[in-house]
């Protein structure tokens, strides 16, 4: 019962050793044989690296908000915009502080709802000028989007029911504004009033799918009450002769559920409901758990698709390897006929013409497989691409490369065993 394996493994290794030397003693021919397969699948690990790496860059940035979380953005509505007719017209759109408050005690499965007045303005400091984007938010802005905090503090809920005249500024404002200073307890000017700067945060700002992460790098963060009673609802500027007045109480609303799989279905009610109460459509829906599923399936087809084109080499290689073996046949005909004549089987001539070819493919995909991690960190270096290569390509890339040496080289090796021994002997 121990015997059988035994013998298996000892022809097993015979047949691997016997397609070592057979490689080594046509070493450039071998060589150039295997280029094809170390070509591809270098190219095949390459490939999948660089997809892999911008479907992981595309799917981090969706998942900065969290797939718990629903997005509501005020809109400027198209019959709004053609509505306005002369420059005293006031357009009113966007989501109201009713909204939020019909949303906080209606919603089920509400964890967090975080309301969000933005607009831009202009930050001086020091002599410094700057165009900044101001939001007025509550404390649990930081909670649901956390960013590192660089210096201080963020903002509190005491500084919300006192509506204090306190700021969080982005890393690019502190660098733009303040350079120099020690940032914390420095006041910046917005509006005639002065905020006292109380912490440093760093941003993300980088498009996420078909919605926006909720942060710029341009960002300065005070109390929403603070935001109201400064600055009101009302935003009216000049440009180009002529001027804009709007009057949008909330920018966006960040609604963070207990549940993921109650996401969906808390966004249909939304739907229901701001179709319910905004006829003309001002207000715009983000589902990053929708985005992310798209996205996910995106990574999947483009993988697919990259995977696929790489793997049109791996097959030009073992093309390249199957005639290379046809001719090693046809060389090597007296040696089968021999072989035949002194009693070895079929079945032995097709396992050692087989064990030739996969070392042949196995040490293209070996070598392949080193030309293949380190082509990635070339592409990363010269391109600034994000490439991640995956144990999965590596493992599929180098199996690929020696199941193509049993099918490319089952051929050879059945043309092999079938030669008559007689006429073997005859050949010249």
């Amino acid at each position: 019962m121990t015997r059988v394996p035994a013998v298996v493994l000892q022809a097993l290794m015979r047949d691997v050793r016997l397609g070592f030397d057979c490689l080594l003693l046509h070493g450039l021919r071998s060589l150039l044989t295997m280029l094809g397969m170390v070509f591809g699948v270098a190219s095949v690990i390459a490939m999948l690296a660089v997809g892999e790496g911008a479907g992981q860059e595309a799917l981090e940035q969706i998942r900065q908000l969290g797939s718990d979380v629903i997005v509501a953005t005020s809109v400027k509505a198209v019959n709004e915009e053609k509505r306005r007719q002369s420059v005293s017209m006031l357009s009113v759109y966007g989501i109201t502080y009713a909204d939020a408050q019909r949303l906080q005690q209606t919603l089920p499965d509400l964890k967090r709802l975080v309301p969000l007045k933005a607009r831009r303005e202009q930050a001086q400091a020091h002599g410094q000028v700057q165009d900044v984007r101001l939001v007025g938010t509550t404390a649990d802005w930081f909670a649901l989007v956390e960013r590192p905090l660089l210096a201080g503090r963020r903002l509190a809920d005491l500084d919300e029911q006192r509506a204090s005249l306190v700021a969080v500024v982005s890393e690019q404002v502190a660098r733009q504004l303040l350079p120099g200073t020690a940032v914390i307890g420095e006041r910046i000017r917005i509006g005639g009033v002065y905020y006292e700067v109380v912490g440093v945060l760093r941003s993300q700002g980088q498009a996420a799918g078909a919605a926006k992460a909720p942060d710029q790098p341009d960002d300065i963060y005070i109390p929403l009450s603070t935001f109201r009673q400064r600055l009101g609802d009302l935003y009216m500027r000049r440009m180009a002769g002529s001027s804009i007045r709007e009057r949008v109480e909330l920018s966006q609303l960040l609604l963070q559920m207990h549940s993921e799989s109650t996401v969906e279905a808390a966004a249909a009610a939304l739907e229901g409901m701001f179709r319910r109460f905004h006829k003309q459509q001002d207000v715009q829906l983000h589902v990053p758990l929708a985005l992310l599923r798209q996205a996910e399936k995106t990574q999947r087809t483009f993988n697919l698709v990259l995977g696929s084109i790489a793997a049109i080499s791996l097959l030009v290689g073992g093309i390249g390897i199957m005639n290379i073996m046809l001719a090693s046949v046809t060389e090597r005909t007296r040696e089968i006929g021999i072989r035949r004549a002194i009693g070895a089987r079929r079945q032995e001539i097709v396992r050692q013409f087989l064990a030739e070819t996969v070392v042949l493919s196995s040490c293209g995909g070996l070598i392949g497989l080193l030309v293949g991690l380190a082509l990635p960190w070339a592409i990363s270096r010269l391109t600034g691409l994000t490439t991640v290569v995956t144990w999965f390509s590596l493992l599929l890339a180098l199996l690929i490369s020696m199941a193509l040496g049993v099918v490319f080289g089952l051929y050879p090796a059945l043309r092999a065993a079938r030669l008559d021994p007689i006429e073997a002997l005859r050949y010249e």
